[in-house]
């Protein structure tokens, strides 16, 4: 139920981190994959990777926004069609944090844009090229499933993918199944950026999560990989939440045994 053999996935953001190890993971179950960063040196790497697994890789480096549907037309040119589409770019250019009635509108509109408005526009690329019996993952954010304090405009984004995953999957059904993952802690550059490399708050966060972990980008690629696959032929419009346990009533979670 897992084979994927000869498929044809994008993967946005794949220049490292979870991007990456979604891109090598679906090429471990036989996806040939389309990647997308703005660095073409990240990209080669995870390239690379696809190459090793004995699977073809296509770069497509740029900025993902406007950027969709052209990569879709080089996937269908070079393999000749489209089967899975990963909704992964995201985060934030600018690495403030503040409370949201003091984010400048710049930001917040930048912030839609970038983890929003790029999904959406992926989606309508993926549906335009896409055969029937595709698949479209969009990678949230628990921070969209609550109230997130200094990260306001992030989640916001991340709660507006969460309704148009939902949306889209009764519009496009039965044709294109449209799900989503949204990951908890994962300890990649970027979530290391957003914390300013503070160990303490890390510990922080780590006590917070039931399993006793953070999350690695392998964690989040296994779970993309299901959605992705005939395994979950029967699952459309869901968003899976992988973060250890930790979720909007665990937040402030004790382990047992501590103070």
């Amino acid at each position: 139920m897992f084979d994927m053999t000869d498929r044809v996935a994008v993967v946005t953001g794949s220049g490292q981190g979870i991007g990456r190890a979604i891109a090598w993971g679906l090429a471990d179950f036989g996806c040939d994959v389309v990647l997308n960063a703005r660095r073409i040196d990240d990209l080669e790497v995870t390239a690379g990777g696809v190459r090793e697994r004995g699977r073809r890789a296509l770069i497509c480096a740029g900025d993902i926004r406007d950027f969709s549907d052209t990569i879709a037309q080089r996937a269908i040119a070079e393999f000749g069609r489209l089967d899975i589409w990963i909704n992964n770019v995201g985060g934030s250019d600018d690495k403030a944090t503040r409370a949201l009635v003091d984010t400048p509108d710049d930001v917040f509109r930048s912030q839609l844009e970038l983890n929003l408005t790029s999904a959406f526009q992926g989606c309508k690329a993926a549906a335009k090229h896409m055969s029937d019996g595709g698949a479209i993952v969009n990678i949230s954010s628990g921070a969209g499933t609550r109230g997130s304090p200094s990260t306001g405009p992030y989640a916001a984004a991340k709660a507006g993918m969460n309704n148009m995953t939902q949306t889209l999957s009764l519009e496009l059904a039965p044709q294109i199944r449209v799900n989503g993952v949204a990951p908890g802690p994962v300890v990649t550059e970027a979530f290391l950026e957003t914390l300013t490399n503070d160990a303490a708050k890390l510990a922080e966060i780590t006590a917070s999560i039931p399993l006793g972990r953070n999350g690695t980008p392998d964690d989040i690629a296994a779970a993309v990989v299901y959605l992705a696959s005939d395994a979950a032929s029967w699952v459309t419009g869901q968003l899976i939440l992988v973060a250890g346990g930790r979720t909007h009533r665990t937040v402030n979670y004790v382990p047992k045994g501590a103070s």
